[in-house]
């Protein structure tokens, strides 16, 4: 098997595959600053630099021997990112551009790209599709969109190979040698860890019972982080040279914040307190991708479901 560089494999879905890859028989290479990653979380099987992408140098030893690259180092929280848009157009666009540039003088010419349905925006069409408009309302997914036209770019004018994978919410946990691989975020903003960790004197707070969906919560997509994994190395297999994929990715029908509840309190054996409150400004009804193209590309979708995340992230923090 060839050698695959994973920029951000240190972080919660970069480690878990890097797990998958070794399992498969890929040699890895992970290049991770671990400004929110943890080094503990790379397998010693692995060969790791700990550096960040600005630093040309780290990366071109990074890439030493790869044949192609899955790119998951970013800054990721859309709140900060709206406090620090300078600090995520450097880390996220930047460091991009800088790895694909020693990509480029080393000939290597491969990559999966981990984008994020932040890209569309406060999309009016469900589920969306990947022709849908990219309209981004942040600066963290202006920066995705960024390095999806580089991409663009790059696939017309340098022959690369390559695939933008969008997605919502990431859940769940794996396990590499008896240890989990899991969300480690500080702070942590995901609704399932936070559900889990909910207590009478800290409720889990519902924005708004007056949606217009089933039950009247938001309904959004979830995808395991096995699913996901496992569709980055199907992406890997997919490419195909002087062109550019976007590939939506998610549960095929997304999942609203009540039965998200009802589903971990059935987990846990008792009823996780909540807070009903008003309405988040911004917050959409509904967003769910379409995995059609994901289905016929990659011949993928989720196996895992909504039980599976939340137990598994349940077994990995107990």
């Amino acid at each position: 098997m060839s050698r695959v560089l994973v920029t951000g494999g240190a972080g919660y879905i970069g480690s878990a595959t890097v797990a998958l890859l070794l399992e498969s028989g890929y040699e890895v290479t992970v290049l991770d600053d671990c400004s929110t990653g943890h080094a503990d979380s790379v397998p010693e099987a692995a060969t790791f630099f700990q550096g960040s992408l600005l630093d040309g140098n780290v990366v071109k030893m990074a890439l030493q021997g790869c044949e192609s690259v899955i790119h998951f180092a970013a800054k990721s929280l859309v709140g900060e990112s709206v406090l620090k848009p300078d600090l995520y157009r450097t880390n996220n666009v930047i460091g991009s551009q800088i790895l694909f540039d020693e990509m480029d003088g080393a000939g290597v010419s491969r990559i999966v790209f981990s984008s994020s349905a932040a890209t569309y925006g406060d999309a009016r069409v469900q589920p969306i599709l990947e022709t849908q408009k990219a309209e981004p309302t942040n600066p963290y997914g202006e920066t995705k969109l960024a390095v999806d036209n580089l991409l663009t770019d790059l696939a017309a004018q340098e022959s690369f190979a390559a695939i933008s994978l969008r997605y919502f919410n990431v859940a769940g946990a794996i396990t590499r040698d008896g240890k989990w691989l899991a969300e480690r975020h500080s702070p942590e903003t995901h609704l399932i860890p936070n559900l889990l960790k909910a207590t009478p004197s800290n409720p889990l707070k519902i924005f708004g019972t007056d949606w217009d969906t089933k039950d009247g919560t938001c309904v959004r997509d979830y995808v395991h982080v096995k699913d996901l994994a496992l569709a980055h190395m199907q992406a890997l297999a997919a490419l195909v040279p002087g062109v550019h994929e976007i590939i939506n990715l998610g549960s095929g029908g997304g999942y609203s914040v009540r039965e998200v509840i009802d589903t971990a309190s059935a987990v846990v054996g008792y009823t996780i307190p909540t807070e009903e409150t008003q309405r988040r400004d911004g917050d959409p009804a509904t967003l769910i991708a379409s995995i059609t193209k994901a289905k016929e590309l990659l011949g993928w979708e989720p196996t895992l479901n909504l039980e599976s995340m939340i137990s598994d992230t349940f077994e990995s923090i107990q």
